[in-house]
């Protein structure tokens, strides 16, 4: 987990860095927007694989539906998947998007001479806010759709694997 953790980190900053480089503020906003929702539909996976029942997915592997089985190991490796979206991305995810939102605050302060703290104090309050708020809703969801969220998810990972 550890190992995985830098990787993503240094992948999800490394991108932040070379976006944000002559970036205008739309695009930057737009990278600060990115990495929330990446946070919050990550949050949805993990909470959504550890709510969810076997039993439709037992069914549709009965069926044929090649995705299922699939959805069957992340729901019974709950534990480990939940982390790894739920702490390691989310948690990477939130660093990545407060020092995104930092940068945006120095450059909005050096364009417009603005006060630092007033900016720091709206665009995290801002920031917060969205991840907080995204992931309540996040979560009513994930709870709510766990075969449709497992489900999906589990067609991706299948899709990717096959290619």
């Amino acid at each position: 987990m550890f190992f995985m953790s830098i990787v993503i980190s240094a992948v999800f900053s490394l991108v932040s860095s070379n976006v944000l480089e002559g970036a205008g503020y739309i695009v930057a906003f737009l990278l600060l927007m990115a990495f929330i929702l990446i946070g919050i539909l990550f949050d949805v996976v993990g909470v959504s694989v550890t709510v969810a029942d076997e039993r439709p997915f037992h069914s549709m592997a009965a069926h044929r539906e090649k995705s299922a089985s699939c959805a069957l190991r992340l729901i019974r490796n709950a534990e480990k998947v939940s982390s790894v979206c739920n702490d390691v991305v989310g948690d990477i995810s939130g660093i990545v998007s407060g020092s995104t939102a930092a940068v945006i605050v120095t450059r909005l302060c050096a364009s417009f001479d603005l006060d630092s703290v007033l900016m720091s104090l709206v665009i995290s309050a801002l920031v917060s806010g969205l991840t907080i708020g995204g992931k309540a809703i996040g979560k009513k969801i994930a709870i709510n759709n766990s075969t449709q969220v497992v489900h999906t998810v589990s067609r991706v990972i299948y899709m990717v694997r096959r290619k």
